[in-house]
């Protein structure tokens, strides 16, 4: 029992891990993407897309997970098309709760990454296309490494605010130990059992740790990044 944690514990917080990782893995490509087309294009519904790229910041989490439910629920439009045809399912299992934290965390990320993309003057994109180089290859090559600490701090927030989902989790997926109980879940479960605040405690230092560690890492590699352009 390591750092005081149960075998329960320590499962809530390596599920966790895994859980952000792949909500940031899947979505980050959806982020650059989404924030290359709110920040460069201009069409009509773009601030009705915008709107909804945010909506997981306004709206309640219980509500965002009540909506995951009844879309991807085994019952729901679309879960119902992939545990039929794919014999693909979200709700109550580890792949659940990936979706629900990557929802909840995309629009920290698509903010930090168009910030980043709107910093980056237009011109040195231009200048790149008229020199023969495709778009494919002055996003590559120019505008991708401008963006890269913007990039890296939207990933790794929004690992954080992954690390950290609870309300729409536990509503999608459950609270289920070993399967479903991430560390937040885990946190609220052990502060229901009595003589268990030492396990929640335990937990709650875990991830301020973890949570302190993504800030720290993400403010080091921007710098070290934004540095490496300047020509330190």
């Amino acid at each position: 029992m390591a750092l005081g944690l149960s075998a329960e514990a320590w499962a809530a917080v390596l599920l966790s891990l895994k859980v952000a990782f792949w909500a940031v893995a899947v979505s980050l490509p959806l982020g650059i993407g989404m924030a290359m087309l709110l920040a460069r294009k201009r069409f009509p519904g773009r601030h009705l897309l915008n709107g909804l790229v945010h909506l997981p910041l306004i709206l309640p989490p219980v509500v965002t997970g009540y909506l995951l439910l009844v879309t991807f629920g085994r019952k729901g439009v679309v879960g119902a098309f992939l545990y039929d045809t794919f014999g693909i399912t979200f709700a109550f299992n580890w792949k659940g709760a990936a979706l629900a934290a990557a929802i909840m965390a995309f629009p920290l990320m698509v903010r930090a990454i168009r910030l980043s993309i709107e910093s980056v003057d237009p011109g040195l994109e231009q200048a790149a296309s008229t020199l023969g180089a495709g778009r494919l290859r002055v996003f590559a090559t120019v505008t991708l490494p401008l963006i890269l600490p913007g990039v890296i701090a939207g990933a790794i927030l929004a690992f954080a605010k992954a690390m950290g989902e609870f309300g729409a989790t536990i509503t999608f997926v459950s609270n289920i130990p070993g399967q479903t109980q991430t560390l937040p879940s885990a946190v609220y479960a052990f502060l229901q059992v009595p003589g268990a605040e030492g396990q929640a405690v335990a937990l709650v230092a875990v991830s301020v740790t973890l949570s302190m560690g993504a800030l720290i890492a993400s403010e080091i590699l921007a710098r070290r990044l934004h540095g490496r352009m300047e020509g330190r």
